[in-house]
C-alpha cells in the first residue's frame, strides 16, 4: 500500500546556511524566487497524501506564519531538537499508523519527481525502508563521498556510492524501540539494514544540496533560472 501521510522536516538550525540562518530559518530561505520548503511542498502534488505534517523548532513562528494558507498540520519540537529519528516519531499521532513518506527542505530538484518514483517502486512485503538515491554525477552542491552501496535486488549497504538525497519511504514501527529521545534515522536505517530490509532507487533526477549559502546559485542554474548580469 503506498504511503498517504508525509513528514516534512523544516526544524533544523540551519548552521552551515549562516549568516543567511541569522534571522530566518533555512527552509525559509528563497532559491529561484521561492522558499525552500515551497519548492519540497511541489513535490507533494504529484503524490496522494492525506496528512501532511511538518515540524517545526528554529523562528518557530516564521514558519507557522508561512504555513498558514496550507492544509498542514505542526509537529512542534520549541521545548527540544530531536533531529529526524526522534522529530518522525514525536510525530506519529499526527502521521497515523503505517509507512510514511519523509521529505528534507534543505534541496532543489530537476527531473523526474522522487516521491512520485519512490511511490511507484515501493513493496512493503520486502521493503522496510526505500530511500530515494541519486548518482554522484547527478548531485550538485554536495561534498560527501557518497552514502550507500546498492545490491543487483535494490538492497543498501554502507559505502562511497550513490547519494541519499533527503527522500525516503519508511515504516515507523522501529523508532519505538529506539530509547533515545534524539536520535538521527540512520539508527533505524542501520537496523533495518541488519534484517535486509533497507532498499535505495536511484533516478536520472538532478538534485542539489542547498545546506550553504555558496550552493543557492548552483541550485538555480540547475533549474534554468535567470541572473542579473
Amino acid at each position: 500500500m503506498t504511503p498517504t501521510a508525509i513528514m516534512i522536516f523544516a526544524a533544523g538550525k540551519g548552521t552551515r546556511m549562516r549568516p543567511l540562518t541569522d534571522t530566518q530559518p533555512k527552509p525559509l530561505i528563497k532559491v529561484a524566487g521561492k522558499a525552500l520548503i515551497d519548492h519540497a511542498f511541489d513535490l507533494t502534488q504529484d503524490v496522494d497524501l492525506t496528512r501532511t505534517v511538518v515540524n517545526i523548532h528554529t523562528f518557530a513562528q516564521m514558519v507557522k506564519t508561512h504555513l498558514a494558507d496550507r492544509d498542514v498540520q505542526l509537529s512542534d519540537e520549541t521545548a527540544q531538537l530531536l533531529d529526524t529519528g526522534g522529530g518522525l516519531r514525536h510525530a506519529l499521532p499526527l502521521l497515523g499508523d503505517g509507512a510514511v513518506f519523509t521529505l528534507n527542505t534543505d534541496a532543489v530538484w530537476n527531473g523526474p519527481n522522487p516521491l512520485r518514483d519512490l511511490a511507484a517502486a515501493w513493496d512493503p512485503a520486502r521493503m522496510d525502508a526505500l530511500l530515494h538515491l541519486v548518482k554522484p554525477e547527478n548531485a550538485l552542491g554536495h561534498t560527501g563521498k557518497g552514502d550507500f552501496l546498492v545490491g543487483p535486488d535494490g538492497q543498501l549497504t554502507r559505502g562511497a556510492g550513490p547519494i541519499y538525497t533527503g527522500a525516503q519511504i519508511i515504516k515507523t514501527e522501529g523508532l519505538l524501540d529506539i530509547p533515545d529521545a534524539a536520535f538521527s534515522l540512520n539508527l533505524l536505517w542501520d537496523k533495518l539494514q541488519a534484517k535486509n530490509r533497507l532498499f535505495g532507487l536511484v533516478t536520472d533526477t538532478r538534485w542539489c544540496d542547498v545546506g550553504h549559502p555558496d550552493a543557492i546559485p548552483l541550485a538555480e542554474g540547475m533549474i534554468g533560472y535567470p541572473h542579473e548580469t
